[in-house]
């Protein structure tokens, strides 16, 4: 049916907890499920071995040892048993609502990307995956923290073989900006976009970022997540699930039309920007002699995760 594939962060402490919390729920979408791990991180081969799925050691990094995307999506494409595919971050949940989705977008054949928002949940134990009731705790645990991430925080990415292959730029993976690259590669090339947030609750586990040297800052504002942001040109390449061209909802697949809207708006504000800084350019010679300074604008676009 489907084959997921992530690159983890060290198997060790909460996070290795949580990593094999969220690969065990995805082995447990379908029987012919596939999961593939890249990445040679500590704890990845035993953690791999223990839980029955493929392990890929080998991953392309930068100069400061961050795993580059684009190597990592064409391997698995390259190495999938099944055309389905889903890149998941490894801190994720999922449950049978996941499969249903699947089906029913894979049934209508074509290319297609389905991806939605998520639900932050504190989850500091091993899941007891054979308790018969696993799936509704996990699931009360998130409608009770009751926080649902906004449309451009995006961590599963379920699409058609051959959508991405070949061309993702050199996005690094765990800064922000390629999820959001990768929504609007998607509609840009003309696949169907499904917005599945309405039926799949996909489960974040909560965890810090201890992972960089620089914390949260150094994830979100680092020299790395400038790079990203970067690749997003200005933000004429950056989408997020209010772009979809479709949503799926427990009634079926309805198309999007407030994705209309939502480009309206953002040619507003571009024009609106545009008008702007003109005449700041037009009066900076007469604001200068007063006395006047442009304030610096933000350096980058928000971010996803």
């Amino acid at each position: 049916m489907i084959t997921f594939f992530s690159t983890p962060k060290p198997f060790v402490g909460h996070i290795g907890v949580i990593q094999r919390n969220a690969v065990e729920s995805w082995k447990r979408i379908h029987p012919s499920a596939e999961v593939i791990l890249f990445g040679d991180e500590e704890g990845a081969a035993e953690a791999a071995r223990d839980l029955g799925i493929r392990h890929v050691p080998g991953v392309k990094r930068n100069e400061h040892g961050t795993k580059f995307l684009s190597p990592i999506f064409d391997a698995a494409q390259d190495l999938a048993y099944h055309k389905c595919l889903c890149y998941i971050n490894c801190d994720i949940i999922l449950l049978s609502d996941f499969r249903t989705a699947a089906e029913r977008v894979t049934a209508l054949g074509g290319r297609f990307l389905i991806a939605g928002q998520r639900w932050d949940t504190d989850i500091t134990a091993p899941v007891d995956f054979y308790a018969a009731d696993w799936e509704a705790t996990v699931r009360r645990l998130a409608l009770e923290a009751n926080h649902r991430r906004p449309p451009q925080w995006i961590d599963y990415f379920t699409f058609s073989r051959g959508l991405y292959y070949k061309n993702i730029p050199p996005f690094v993976i765990g800064r922000p900006g390629w999820d959001n690259w990768l929504v609007w590669h998607a509609r840009h090339s003309g696949a169907r976009v499904v917005d599945a947030t309405a039926v799949v609750q996909a489960v974040h586990q909560n965890h810090d970022y201890s992972y960089h040297p620089d914390g949260e800052a150094g994830v979100w504002q680092g020299e790395e997540a400038q790079q990203n942001y970067a690749l997003l040109d200005g933000g004429r390449c950056f989408a997020t699930m209010e772009n979809a061209t479709h949503r799926l909802t427990p009634e079926g697949l309805r198309p999007n039309y407030h994705h209309w809207a939502v480009m309206g708006e953002r040619r507003v504000t571009a024009l609106r920007n545009a008008v702007w800084f003109g005449l700041l350019g037009l009066t900076r010679r007469l604001r200068h002699r007063l006395g006047l300074r442009q304030r610096r604008a933000p350096a980058a676009p928000a971010g996803t995760k």
